[in-house]
């Protein structure tokens, strides 16, 4: 028999190929983690499928369902506070499916099916329970609403974010005087280099949402005053929000439900605006304005820059986990303007009118309901709708809501938040049956540059208002809330005023509003619509303060600082809703020093006589089937809390972060690292081996 002439491997040459074996493997290891990480999109990565965990999927897609609330003209009151519980919900329910949306996007692209059975389909089923019950809590009192099961199908709609060919370094395609009204959902992604949505947060803005300022015709027109006509105006000075008091909340359209809004706002004026204050509540709050006649509250979705900066509220319901990112800018100057009628006198705003302009849905509901409008100082003789200007060098970006100005005489509020009031016509005459009411004006001035739309952004970054999720943060979606709490004797003085012709009101012999172009030769005031008398370039001009601030946030959602306490509030949004519910709520750092309003505390202001007041509701045990489970992760039962969950009020921190990797936490960097930490492990093991074997 052949004898074996291959020699056998002794214990060092086993050693050795196995330290050799560890090195390669580990290096494997973090080779392939390294590369992941790379490819991952990110800041600079283009090949990336979403973005800090809440980005849309590379198709560009967004969530389309039937808004509820604007069917729902009529609701006894006696189901008020049920159904307005519910509607938050169907709000809810959207939000948890754009961010499992948002999540799916590798799913999706290899199952066509996958967005259809595993989320449009679900969050039918949600809905139709949820209105289901909506139609149960009318007919116990009333006629059972027709048409709700209608409703509850959502589809998946192409965002109009994708990039076109050829596209590369335009800024958004937008011909002088083109649409300023319509068309956003053929927008075109042009010149964006932050991927398929763009933005921060993967959800937009992108650059086809801007357009140069000097491009667009002039296009406001303001009807003559004649007649009977009430030519004065007065004006409030309630601050800029310089104390720094948000939350998510909104307590005319989702009272008793935190994160209604799902999205942060700017408070000036009530400081006592939360999900939960009762009409009492904000009767008895301290207030911001320089009038201390005037505790109404003005609130409307912060402006944020797309920067990277990690606010407070970076992992929060209403802020990161909803696609809202980057550093909220305090406005430069905000103006609050009660106008005259250019056809009638005007009579006193109910106390506790609860007014809301514009659409925070207009999106996916279209234009309609649109009424901010967007503009820069020197050019507001030309008003955006649906797109954010580019403002010049030496102007301000300007943003103006002017509410409706017809009230019905009867209701301060309405199921759908509407009905009980009215805008006037091109002639500025009120709808049959409604009367002349002051007009607020509000104007807004914000300090920042103009984005460079060729690089996407890096350069100068992008701005945008917070929106719902599924709304890309469509300048078009921009609205404004406003609940009357002026002291009847200032409301009469102010009626008066107007009516006589004056200029009236704490701050209206200031300085003008600030920031035009030099040489532009335009009066700041000229972007009136029907119904403005007066010029916002004769408003009172508001503290200015820096754009970043650190204030604490109060435990129970209120602020009671006055202006300029670093004390003030940031309110909701942090009860976990963006986890399906399960959520946490985490200590906050300081306390109101006025009392806390108390859940479901539907007390009415003294003197409220309006038959139709929103009732709060009180905060009870879940609406959600199965006892409140939810096993999909749709918000079944989770808009309806026990209690008020407080988000840190959000700062900016000493330098920015980028928010491309998940939301920036610990956990979620080592979830992503350790295939790379073990790789090194094994090669040190690997390199420890074999030191040992050259030493034996």
């Amino acid at each position: 028999m052949a004898r074996n002439s291959r020699r056998r491997p002794t214990g060092k040459r086993r050693a050795t190929f196995a330290a050799f074996a560890l090195i390669l493997g580990g290096g494997g290891l973090m080779a392939a983690n390294v590369y992941a990480s790379a490819t991952d999109g990110g800041w600079d990565g283009e090949a990336a499928e979403t973005r800090s965990g809440t980005g849309a999927p590379a198709g560009g897609a967004t969530i389309d369902c039937p808004d509820v609330g604007t069917k729902l003209t009529s609701v006894p009151e006696q189901a008020r506070a049920e159904v307005d519980k519910e509607l938050a919900l169907l709000d809810e329910q959207i939000a948890q499916a754009y961010q499992r949306l948002s999540a799916s996007a590798q799913q999706i692209q290899q199952d066509s099916g996958f967005a259809d059975s595993a989320i449009v389909n679900p969050l039918k089923d949600k809905r139709a329970a949820t209105l289901e019950r909506i139609a149960i809590a009318i007919d116990r009192v009333g006629d059972r609403p027709e048409g709700l099961d209608d409703l509850a199908a959502c589809t998946l709609r192409d965002s109009g974010n994708q990039p076109s060919a050829g596209a590369e370094g335009q800024d958004g395609g937008e011909q002088p005087g083109q649409d300023q009204g319509e068309g956003q959902d053929n927008e075109q992604d042009q010149g964006q280099g932050q991927g398929a949505n763009g933005g921060q947060a993967g959800n937009g803005p992108v650059a086809a949402d801007f357009v140069d300022i000097k491009n667009v015709q002039p296009n406001v027109n303001t009807p003559r005053a004649e007649g009977n006509a009430s030519r004065g105006s007065f004006a409030t000075s309630c601050g800029v929000n310089e104390n720094g008091l948000f939350n998510s909340d909104n307590v005319i359209v989702a009272p008793g439900v935190s994160n209604g809004a799902h999205h942060f706002h700017d408070y000036v004026g009530n400081q006592s605006n939360d999900a939960f204050a009762s009409d009492q509540d904000l009767a008895n709050a301290e207030t911001s304005c320089v009038d201390q006649g005037d505790k109404s509250s003005y609130y409307w979705p912060v402006l944020r820059l797309q920067n990277g900066t990690q606010e407070q509220d970076a992992q929060k319901p209403g802020g990161g986990i909803e696609g809202n990112a980057g550093e909220i800018v305090t406005p430069k100057q905000v103006t609050l303007n009660f106008v005259g009628s250019p056809r009638d006198k005007v009579t006193a705003m109910p106390r506790l009118l609860r007014i809301i302009t514009g659409d925070a849905k207009s999106f996916v509901n279209g234009p309609a309901n649109a009424n901010a409008s967007w503009s820069c100082t020197g050019f507001e003789d030309r008003q955006l709708k649906d797109k954010y200007p580019l403002c010049p060098q030496g102007s301000d970006v300007v943003r103006t809501f002017k509410f409706q100005s017809c009230w019905d005489g009867r209701n301060i509020d309405s199921a759908n938040h509407r009905t009980h009031v009215a805008f006037a016509d091109a002639a500025g005459a009120c709808p049959s049956g409604f009367r002349a009411i002051p007009q607020l004006v509000q104007r807004i001035v914000y300090d920042v540059d103009a984005p460079s739309l060729q690089d996407g952004g890096r350069t100068t970054p992008l701005f945008a208002v917070d929106s719902f999720p599924e709304q890309l943060h469509k300048p078009v979606t921009d609205h404004g809330d406003f609940i009357n709490v002026f002291d009847e004797n200032l409301m009469k003085k102010m009626v008066d005023c107007i009516n006589e012709g004056r200029t009236c009101g704490a701050g209206a012999g200031e300085e003008p509003g600030q920031g035009e172009e030099p040489g532009q030769g335009e009066d700041p005031g000229q972007g009136e619509e029907p119904g403005q008398g007066e010029e916002p370039s004769q408003t009172p001009e508001a503290p200015q303060e820096e754009p970043t601030r650190t204030p604490e946030a109060p435990q129970d959602g209120n602020a009671g600082g006055k202006p300029g306490d670093a004390g003030g509030d940031d309110g909701k949004g942090e009860d976990g809703k963006g986890d399906g519910g399960k959520g946490e709520s985490e200590p906050p750092a300081a306390e109101k020093p006025t009392a806390a309003p108390k859940p479901g505390d539907g007390s009415k202001a003294p003197g409220t006589t309006a038959p139709e007041v929103l009732a709060t509701p009180s905060s009870g045990g879940g609406t959600g089937d199965k006892g409140g489970e939810d096993a999909d992760g749709l918000g079944e039962s989770q808009a309806v809390g026990t209690a008020t969950s407080a988000a840190p009020t959000p700062s900016a921190p000493s330098q920015a972060e980028p928010q491309a990797v998940g939301q920036g936490g610990l956990a979620d960097t080592g979830a992503q690292l350790w295939p790379a930490a073990a790789g090194a492990v094994l090669v040190l093991a690997g390199f420890v081996v074999l030191r040992r074997v050259r030493r034996s």
